[in-house]
């Protein structure tokens, strides 16, 4: 189930009440409201509303993680180093016109990047941090590709946890880092 908002949760609380009341059992509005948190799994109602809140209002927009747009000067050069090397999937291309710069999204698990050769998205040189389950078992995988362009090594304090660096051939750095929480 998901969170309820604070408003239905109340009367949910409300509806218990009245509903115990009818038995001959009378509760403060306060026990009622704990009484509707716990069954909704949380430890109190101070939980239950926090958990409302972050999941916002109803109606409200839901925002998903951000795609990253790399600039590439030639997505067919770049395509090998994504494709081949890094594992990631062509998703779709796209083009204005012939002749015009080409925009590309590809994707590996729930990973997604847009590649792009249109001058005004972005610059050379950014960077992007990626979380990996497991980042030995990425490390092993790119290590066993023929003709690597590049032999990364893990960075096993970095600050996001253990990280694989890589370089794309337009200075783009891409950090697969594995998260504290997934070790």
């Amino acid at each position: 189930m998901t969170s309820p908002t604070t408003d239905q949760a109340k009367k949910l609380a409300k509806l218990l009440r009245e509903d115990l009341a009818t038995a001959g059992i009378e509760i403060p509005h306060s026990l009622a409201l704990e009484l509707i948190a716990h069954q909704l799994g949380t430890r109190d109602w101070n939980v239950l509303a926090a958990l409302a809140r972050r999941a916002g209002s109803p109606g409200a927009p839901d925002i998903s993680p951000g795609v990253p747009v790399l600039r590439v000067m030639s997505v067919a050069e770049a395509l090998p180093f994504y494709l081949d090397y890094l594992g990631f999937a062509l998703d779709w291309e796209h083009r204005f016109e012939p002749g015009l710069p080409l925009y590309v999204q590809v994707s590996r698990s729930s990973a997604v990047l847009h590649l792009s050769e249109h001058h005004g998205d972005g610059s050379p040189n950014g960077a992007v941090w990626l979380p990996v389950r497991d980042v030995a078992a990425l490390h092993k995988e790119l290590l066993a590709r023929p003709n690597a362009p590049v032999r990364p090594g893990i960075s096993p304090d970095a600050p996001g946890g253990p990280t694989l660096q890589v370089i794309d051939p337009y200075g783009n750095i891409l950090r697969f880092a594995q998260p504290p929480s997934a070790q």
